[in-house]
């Protein structure tokens, strides 16, 4: 009997210690989670609200102060028809107040081919508008309108350079002639290459934002949260044609460096050197090769053309005398195949062009690292302007 009453008692001890351990445990593990559901809710709670607010009035704050300044510009083409004569073809973009003269900054694919242009500011003013200048490599055009004391305030621009990844930034233009819309993103990248209006051309140092870019908000303002003009919505990636998160702006730096040539003098002239090339591909190299043109180097550009009075002429760039079959058409190959220029390696005709708008200068001599008849040589070429044709 006393054996069984302590383990009785041993039983009833052992239950008793498990359920005050466990009491402990729970009452613990309940405090723990209420204070930290206490200070998780406070931090969101009050952080959250501020952090809101001051967004939000920010973003009013800032579409209120640069709308004023973003334009509706409307180009007019007349086109013939057979049936009905001259007709009007209408095309919507934007653009902004660049200057107390009454300058618009815009894209040159907004107002490219326009027989008439009219600019509509925020204020329901409508003015006709001359062009002042255009850099179609650049896509950027500047028009000029006379509003006197109507004239909003111009914007400000910004030094694109010290634009950083993850920074907010505001798009304000017409898309869908939609005027003086609104769109909040960030910046995604910096540095992007595209495409410009002109074949064979690039654009450099664009700006890559998810802020929805559409149609009709080419040539408006891409704004940082100081209010200053950080970049030129010019172009967007999309199978539909509308804005799926991949826009480009052109950037407010090469706005600088170009927009007050083109008031001076009504363009803007590029460094030239006057050379046709193909880029050096795997597939291309065996096509050569093939041909018997001895290709000792993996990447570069081959000289297919060379224009007449050009600096790559006047510096003896040879295109070859062998006539290759290349897919459809029929190119003369087993010249010079560029891979450098001031030692900056060249492996597309892209890098080739980037280095001439960003880092050459008219009246600059390069050296070109070339292979010719299997020698690496340099070739030193003096660049020109780039012929302005109409």
């Amino acid at each position: 009997m006393i054996n069984t009453l302590k383990k009785s008692i041993i039983y009833i001890t052992t239950i008793f210690a498990l359920v005050f351990i466990g009491y402990l445990g729970s009452a613990q593990l309940t405090s723990t989670s209420a204070a930290t559901a206490t200070v998780e809710a406070t931090a969101v709670t009050v952080d959250t609200a501020v952090l809101d607010n001051s967004y939000e009035e920010q973003i009013v704050a800032l579409y209120q102060s640069a709308s004023p300044a973003v334009v509706n510009i409307t180009s007019v083409e007349y086109v013939y028809n057979r049936m009905l004569g001259q007709l009007p073809e209408e095309g919507v973009g934007s653009g902004f107040v660049y200057d107390t003269e009454g300058h618009i900054v815009t894209n040159y694919h907004v107002i490219e081919n326009a027989d008439e242009l009219l600019v509509t500011l925020a204020s329901g003013e409508e003015y006709q508008a001359t062009v002042v200048g255009v850099d179609a490599v650049n896509d950027l055009a500047v028009l000029q309108i006379d509003a006197g004391d109507n004239l909003p305030t111009p914007l400000p621009l910004a030094d694109s350079d010290t634009a950083q990844v993850g920074e907010t930034v505001l798009a304000i233009g017409n898309p869908y002639g939609l005027n003086l819309t609104l769109t909040t993103g960030v910046v995604s990248a910096l540095g992007r290459v595209i495409d410009s209006t002109v074949d064979g051309q690039f654009i450099a140092e664009a700006i890559q934002t998810d802020a929805a870019i559409n149609p009709g908000n080419s040539g408006g303002p891409l704004l940082n949260m100081a209010g200053e003009v950080i970049g030129v919505n010019s172009q967007i990636i999309s199978n539909s044609g509308s804005s799926a998160g991949v826009g480009f702006a052109i950037s407010s730096n090469t706005v600088q460096l170009i927009v007050p040539e083109l008031i001076a003098n009504g363009v803007y002239l590029h460094p030239w050197l006057g050379v046709e090339t193909m880029d050096l591909t795997a597939y291309s190299a065996a096509i050569l090769e093939e041909a018997g043109v001895d290709v000792s180097v993996e990447s570069g550009v081959v000289v297919i053309g060379v224009e007449s009075g050009s600096p790559a002429q006047a510096a003896g760039l040879n295109t070859g005398t062998r006539r290759v079959r290349f897919g459809p058409y029929t190119l003369t190959l087993g010249g010079d195949i560029i891979t450098a220029i001031n030692d900056t390696p060249v492996e597309s005709l892209q890098d080739l062009m980037v280095y001439l708008e960003m880092q050459a200068s008219i009246g600059d001599t390069v050296q070109l690292t070339v292979l010719r008849d299997g020698e690496t040589i340099s070739v030193p070429v003096t660049l020109t302007a780039q012929q302005v044709t109409s």
